[in-house]
């Protein structure tokens, strides 16, 4: 028996017959409607007794896994399963380490497609019963959506992003979009989702967060952040709101090194707290934690993924939070900069951490964990208080009593046209005009017929994120131009800025794909020959909006905060005119030469009828 030829009743069925499904049943089985929380309190730390302490210590971990199957990866996923992990597969994962999660990634080879997603969910479900003491995992991914952070493509619907949404200024949307995106990830199997970005992206430079974010006002980000929390947990997934206390404030990246907040707690109080209220009062399921110093909320300048002081003092005590706190990945450097990776999960459940997620080391941390214990410097009374918080949280999505999902429910509800049509609308209106001199824009068939598209084409091509160029050509194919397209790989040379001059002769008009430019870039020489030659040009900013303050009198320029195909076909459709532009800037622009100075302010943005 497979995989992919198991039905739900089918799967039921196989599991139900075991041993091991009657003990869930038992002891864990889900609390009925008129069941009150101390009965479910009684019957979770029932089950929480039933285990070891290694069982207990791997309630803790959400790990990365190598292949698209639960115990059948290809080989090359095999050899890296055990170079990484000691096992061959996701079963045997589960089976030695009895981790409660699984967090998917696409180059983990865990997304290929919906079905294969859906099976990869039941292989690992069906692991997780097969423990001495069986429990459902909890499967994760991140996918925030728009074209940073995106593990699962297409035909799954591909939404925009937060700072899309955030132009967008529709609380609908976003909670719409959210409903989407959690219907097709539990359709899947995927029942915690690592979104929305609770951050408030007040720094331009920011180099992590930016247009992961829905913008720079702190209560319009977080009235999108608790729509959006209802919208996933509308379609039971937990949502995850990030990065807690607040990463918008820093011009470095966790990933690679320790960031520090300089804000003073009222200015946490102002601008970064009110998202992470506004998601706790919405039900928020799970929080996630920043590894960023704030020397305001905590002097010792551990990591805010270290700092019970955070951690417990203010976001248990203070905001009242009794959810799941969940790590930013463990292998990132900004955690690992002060302490060794052996020290940091003990260090982080010392905090007031529940799950610990993605460590770089699986054996080394949770030995790590179970060592902390037997010496006395962890108890396992703390161990079972974030156990409790992740069996509730897996009652609450009904785990205990279905883990499985079907192919049916797959063609039914994953990039289904209702979905991708609620998608092609909400990005419509997000795509934000900027500047439009002389009436340039909507480009005209008749007058416009034969354009270029030129521009950085950078980011690799994968089944979730285009390669822009190639998109928007295609887009404006389909809206009856003529396109040729001249992508760059990278911030154009001299030569290939000569190259794209030349192709301009003889079009009607130029549309110039920009992507973080800044004063030594490559593309603002493109911009200015281009313009020099007299063909219209068209500036489209497909990350940061930021741009247009570096490409000089640009005679029409947009923003579409992302390059993921729905928000392409967006721009398009604006710039062709099918549809107005209705998105407006949700963070300022600063001027190139003055960056105390907003060169277009927050809610900036043009319209045709305007």
């Amino acid at each position: 028996m497979n995989d992919r030829s198991l039905s739900r009743r089918t799967l039921l069925a196989a599991t139900t017959a075991t041993a091991a499904t009657a003990a869930v049943a038992a002891g864990a089985g889900s609390a009925s409607a008129d069941e009150d929380a101390g009965a479910s309190r009684d019957r979770l730390e029932r089950l929480i007794s039933r285990m070891s302490l290694e069982e207990k210590v791997g309630q803790l971990f959400v790990s990365r896994v190598w292949g698209h199957s639960a115990t059948e990866p290809e080989q090359a996923y095999v050899d890296l399963n055990l170079r990484d992990f000691g096992v061959r597969s996701a079963a045997e994962m589960v089976a030695k380490y009895h981790v409660g999660g699984i967090i998917y990634f696409a180059w983990a080879d865990n997304a290929r497609e919906p079905r294969q997603i859906a099976d990869l969910s039941n292989g690992i479900q069906r692991a997780g019963l097969a423990q001495p003491t069986p429990v459902p995992l909890l499967v994760s991914v991140d996918q925030e959506h728009g074209a940073v952070v995106a593990r699962i493509g297409k035909p799954a619907t591909q939404l925009p992003g937060a700072m899309a949404l955030g132009a967008g200024r529709s609380r609908g949307d976003a909670r719409s979009a959210g409903r989407i995106a959690g219907a097709e990830l539990a359709a899947m199997g995927v029942r915690h989702n690592y979104a929305p970005v609770a951050d408030v992206n007040v720094n331009p430079a920011n180099p992590v967060i930016n247009i992961r974010s829905f913008g720079s006002d702190p209560n319009a980000t977080a009235r999108m952040v608790s729509s959006q929390v209802r919208g996933y947990q509308s379609a039971d997934v937990a949502a995850c709101a990030k990065h807690f206390p607040g990463h918008g404030n820093t011009s470095v990246d966790s990933h690679t090194d320790l960031p520090s907040i300089s804000h003073t707690r009222e200015e946490w109080d102002r601008i970064d707290a009110p998202a992470f209220r506004a998601a706790i009062a919405a039900g928020i399921d799970s929080i996630m934690t920043a590894h960023i110093q704030f020397p305001a909320l905590d002097p010792s300048n551990d990591p805010a993924t270290l700092s019970r002081p955070i951690l417990t003092g203010i976001l248990r005590e203070e905001l009242g939070f009794d959810g799941v706190v969940v790590t930013d990945a463990l292998n990132m450097q900004g955690v690992r900069t002060k302490y060794g990776e052996a020290r940091v999960p003990v260090l982080a459940l010392k905090a007031g951490v529940d799950q610990l997620l993605y460590p770089e080391n699986l054996a080394l941390a949770w030995n790590a964990v179970l060592e902390a214990v037997r010496k006395g410097e962890l108890t396992e009374a703390r161990l079972d208080e974030s156990i409790l918080r992740i069996l509730r949280l897996k009652e609450k999505l009904g785990l205990f009593r279905d883990p499985y999902v079907s192919h049916r429910e797959v063609d039914r509800t994953v990039g289904v046209p209702r979905h991708l049509a609620e998608a092609a609308r909400i990005a419509e209106r997000t795509t934000t005009l900027l500047v439009n001199k002389d009436g340039l824009l909507p480009l005209n068939r008749r007058r416009h017929k034969n354009l270029l598209v030129v521009g950085l084409d950078s980011r690799p091509p994968n089944q979730y994120n285009p390669r822009p160029i190639a998109a928007l050509r295609g887009a404006f194919a389909d809206l009856g131009f003529s396109a040729t397209a001249l992508p760059f790989e990278k911030s154009p040379t001299p030569a290939q800025v000569d190259q794209a001059v030349a192709a301009a002769v003889g079009k009607d008009a130029v549309v110039v794909v920009t992507y973080n430019v800044d004063a030594a870039s490559g593309q603002r020489a493109l911009v200015s020959r281009l313009m020099a030659t007299g063909v219209p040009v068209v500036a489209l900013a497909v990350r940061n909006p930021y741009d247009i303050a570096q490409l000089g009198d640009v005679p029409a320029a947009l923003a579409s905060y992302g390059w993921s195909e729905v928000e392409l076909t967006a721009a398009a459709r604006v710039i062709a005119g099918r549809v107005e532009p209705e998105g407006r800037l949700p963070v300022p622009v600063p001027r190139a030469d003055d960056p105390s100075t907003a060169l277009f302010p927050v809610g900036h943005g043009l319209r045709y009828d305007d």
